[in-house]
């Protein structure tokens, strides 16, 4: 009788803070922050969108089950999923923002002014190190302020990235990586869903289904990018590779 293979273990992303990995239909999560694991057994059984069935659940280790289909897309390369689909990713992040407050999580998110305090801090970092062009974090400092406004909050995911939303075809099968959900601003999602692809904002936009402030999406790119390129770093990600966060810093009017 000849044994089926075992299956691979896969690393999906490793750094000091947390780690994915895949066997098989499993994804295996394993983060010692417990309390961030609270919030994304949480935030998945309360969010109104397809998220993975949750297997079982030891701290520090969350295994979750597969979902079907591929990511909607990767930061640094073109989406292969279609205009239709990445209007359903639009469509369901409004389901999300339109569930009741009571069913996100009780935490916030940033608000402006701690915002606009790192911000400080990134852009001296960055201007300091030689990380990029001192011109390009003032133009992206400037165009970041835009964001940082008194929003109403909403049952946000809170790190929205394309890599996060599953599509089958057209259709959205479900959404991943809960853990930095939070109440916060609505476009805010909107910007880090499309961060990267900006062909397909005015798709998402469409999904979405109501009025958008666009430049209020762009001005969260600034933001999510000035922030992330140290963090990126230093966790041994290079966010210099072509179409990353240093590319859509540079392509900032």
């Amino acid at each position: 009788m000849v044994e089926a293979p075992l299956p691979a273990v896969q690393v999906v992303v490793a750094h000091d803070e947390r780690a994915t990995l895949r066997v098989g239909d499993v994804f295996l999560k394993v983060d010692p922050d417990r309390a961030r694991g609270d919030v994304e057994v949480a935030a998945m059984a309360a969010a109104p969108v397809p998220t993975p069935q949750v297997l079982w659940r030891r701290p520090p280790v969350l295994a979750l089950a597969a979902l079907p289909g591929t990511a909607l897309g990767h930061l640094g390369t073109p989406s292969t999923a279609s205009p239709v689909a990445w209007a359903a990713a639009g469509a369901a992040l409004r389901a999300l923002h339109e569930a009741p407050l009571r069913d996100a999580p009780p935490r916030s998110a940033r608000g402006p002014a701690e915002i606009a305090a790192e911000l400080d801090r990134e852009c001296a970092w960055l201007v300091a190190d030689g990380v990029v062009a001192p011109e390009v974090v003032d133009r992206n400092r400037r165009a970041a302020q835009a964001a940082l406004r008194p929003w109403a909050p909403v049952f946000t995911h809170g790190d929205l990235q394309a890599d996060h939303v599953f599509v089958d075809g057209d259709e959205v099968t479900g959404v991943v990586d809960w853990s930095e959900a939070a109440r916060g601003d609505a476009l805010f999602d909107l910007a880090v869903l499309t961060l990267g692809h900006a062909e397909h904002l005015g798709d998402v936009v469409d999904g979405y289904g109501t009025d958008v402030d666009t430049d209020v999406v762009l001005a969260w790119w600034s933001v999510r990018c000035l922030l992330a390129v140290r963090w990126l770093t230093r966790h041994g990600f290079d966010p210099a590779a072509p179409g990353c966060e240093v590319d859509v810093l540079r392509s900032c009017p």
